[in-house]
């Protein structure tokens, strides 16, 4: 599985109204116009409420 740049997910997700779930982050990214690979990573993380950016990006990071 390809790692995802961190600053380029976040540039997918500009413009979410945290807190956001699983479901919200992938959306808003679809409308970002992320690849396929983001996508797939977003698809990954655990299905729950995010806080914050950073919480996302810590979630990505955990995925192996």
């Amino acid at each position: 599985m390809a790692k995802v740049n961190p600053i380029q997910l976040q540039k997918h997700l500009k413009g979410v109204d945290y807190p956001a779930n699983k479901q919200q982050l992938i959306e808003r990214a679809k409308q970002q116009g992320a690849d396929e690979n983001a996508i797939s990573v977003l698809q990954q993380i655990p299905d729950q409420e995010y806080q914050t950016p950073t919480d996302v990006s810590e979630a990505v990071g955990n995925i192996e």
